[in-house]
């Protein structure tokens, strides 16, 4: 069986990927709009961890629409929301028999609801998983300590394959710098750079 894990280069998609390689033939797609060079960081992740990668084209208009809540917002909860719910429908769309994200447990957004896993396993064909959601922060902390070599820092110096990149990207570009800043809470994202 194949799953094509919605992958962005950080520790929770990676440590996903891992915990369904015994039993699936996993494949990591980056789900981008194209607007930075997101998939070519995720495409570099991939390769260290030594399994296939596909990058799967989003419709920027999404990206554009969530990035305009965002700002209108004054955070990012919904955005990223609206673009991880339209990524999970395009790779859905592949020609996989599974598709997994790194949600984990405690994680405030992105989250998928039982009825949308559900509707979203019925229109396309496809198992969801979502192996992390059983485990919170700390359990997920420690397994990725045990089995994958990541580094981490401040989002914007961290070069990712996530929705996070191209809405900054984006809210810079039709917003301006300080409004990113206004957005996006300071949080330290990940980065894979391999198996230990």
């Amino acid at each position: 069986m194949e799953v094509a894990v919605a992958f962005s280069g950080g520790k929770d998609s990676g440590l996903t990927a891992l915990l369904l390689e015994p039993f699936y033939d996993v494949t990591l797609v980056c789900a981008t709009a194209g607007v930075t060079d997101a998939a070519d960081d995720a495409r570099e992740a991939a390769d260290a961890l030594g399994l296939p990668f596909e990058a799967a084209e989003l419709d920027e208009g999404v990206f554009r629409d969530a990035a305009d809540r965002m700002v209108e917002d004054g955070f990012p909860r919904h955005g990223i929301q609206t673009v991880h719910d339209h990524a999970l429908e395009v790779i859905a769309g592949l020609d996989y028999d599974a598709v997994a994200d790194g949600t984990r447990r405690d994680d405030r957004v992105p989250t998928v609801s039982r009825a949308s896993a559900q509707s979203l396993e019925d229109r396309h064909g496809v198992d969801y998983l979502a192996p992390l959601t059983g485990f919170g922060r700390g359990a997920v902390d420690r397994l990725v300590e045990s089995s994958l070599d990541v580094e981490s820092g401040p989002s914007e110096s961290i070069p990712k394959g996530d929705y996070e990149t191209e809405l900054r990207a984006i809210i810079a570009a039709e917003y301006g710098a300080d409004a990113v800043a206004e957005v996006f809470p300071e949080h330290t994202q990940t980065r894979v750079r391999g198996r230990r």
